[in-house]
């Protein structure tokens, strides 16, 4: 890779992040981007790592200061929430290489990264005092499972759309 595709695929992510943060204030002004129901319009760049791997620190660094700044847990969730942006978001760069369409690199997205919602679950039970298997817990690991689903199912079809003018995969080569 030449200096001038490294610095283009920087710029690119950092624009990724930027584009993350703010996406995630809106919500978060009304309380939705943080705690067991989290509707970040933001979870939509998640997808962008199913067009080209090399999104992934774009969005995770995007998820790492929006929490840092703005989360109620602080650190915390700079942990949680960056550690689960990165597992999930690592697990589709690893495993959505081997699957040929977008299609399929998508519904690998939203699967890994609904599912990876059960480490938010394990912030929230430790700083919450919830019993690990109480009845409000399951309902808390539910409720940020669905949520993720949500926001991941609408917007599957809405990137892939913007990718069929923008071509995501071609921005950071």
């Amino acid at each position: 890779m030449n200096n001038q595709t490294r610095t283009r695929t920087l710029v690119v992510n950092a624009l990724v992040a930027a584009l993350y943060i703010v996406l995630s204030v809106v919500p978060g002004v009304f309380n939705l981007a943080s705690g067991a129901i989290q509707f970040r319009i933001s979870e939509a760049l998640n997808h962008l790592v199913a067009f080209n791997r090399k999104y992934l620190f774009g969005v995770v660094i995007g998820v790492v200061i929006y929490n840092a700044l703005f989360s109620p847990m602080g650190w915390l969730d700079v942990l949680f929430g960056g550690g689960q942006s990165l597992i999930g978001l690592g697990l589709v760069a690893a495993l959505g290489q081997k699957l040929t369409k977008v299609w399929q690199r998508q519904l690998l997205t939203v699967s890994t990264m609904s599912l990876t919602m059960f480490l938010i679950w394990i912030e929230i039970v430790l700083t919450g005092h919830m019993a690990w298997f109480g009845g409000a817990s399951m309902l808390t690991l539910g409720e940020l499972i669905l949520s993720e689903l949500v926001i991941m199912v609408i917007s599957w079809p809405v990137m892939y759309l913007i990718d069929k003018a923008v071509h995501f995969s071609k921005r950071v080569q």
